[in-house]
């Protein structure tokens, strides 16, 4: 089968079609976590929540399903959460995972919300060493550092000491949407929009 070629008007009225859900979408308030955390991710992010700040002080609804990725841009939209004036409630879906839950806990926890079949992931930072050997002490060093202001920031974000999180992300530390609440990574389980607050 050959595929249709669109003609002018064809090709506008998608474009145009585009841009309604575009501009609705924004309306909404509501911005996507969705995939690999990257720069790219990030910015986009970052980029969105910067605008919308801009339009309103009205919330700002993220939904987060991730497997994590890289930690800095994580720390970005992380920092942006909380540096806006818009509250920004975070919804975990799917899974929330690494550099996900980094940014999960940007917003505060009474803001923090999830579906009932969200599952958490919290872990030490881990990275691939290589290169000369004084690079690969600066590197574990590094990883050293980012490890102990992974369980301070945690700490921070749950009620949990900085003990009680390195000892628990020694390995993969999984918990369902109750057990989140109960760790206080969650703030509360929602099933439907209204209840959200």
């Amino acid at each position: 089968m050959v595929p249709k070629m669109l003609d002018d008007t064809e090709k506008h009225e998608a474009r145009l079609g585009t841009g309604k859900v575009d501009a609705l979408f924004f309306q909404s308030r509501t911005v996507i976590v969705a995939g690999e955390i990257n720069d790219k991710l990030a910015q986009r992010t970052v980029a969105h929540l910067l605008a919308l700040a801009e339009e309103s002080d009205d919330p700002i609804n993220v939904f987060i399903s991730s497997p994590g990725g890289h930690v800095e841009s994580g720390d970005m939209v992380h920092d942006v959460i909380g540096f806006i004036r818009p509250k920004v409630r975070t919804i975990g879906t799917g899974w929330v995972a690494s550099a996900g839950a980094l940014i999960y806990v940007g917003a505060k926890q009474e803001n923090r919300y999830c579906l009932p079949n969200t599952r958490f992931l919290l872990h030490q930072p881990s990275g691939g060493i290589g290169g000369q050997a004084s690079d690969m002490l600066i590197q574990a060093e590094q990883i050293k550092i980012m490890r102990q202001r992974f369980d301070l920031l945690f700490a921070e974000a749950t009620g949990q000491t900085p003990e009680k999180i390195e000892a628990d992300t020694a390995r993969d530390f999984w918990l369902t949407a109750q057990e989140a609440i109960n760790y206080g990574l969650a703030g509360k389980i929602i099933r439907n929009a209204e209840e959200l607050v």
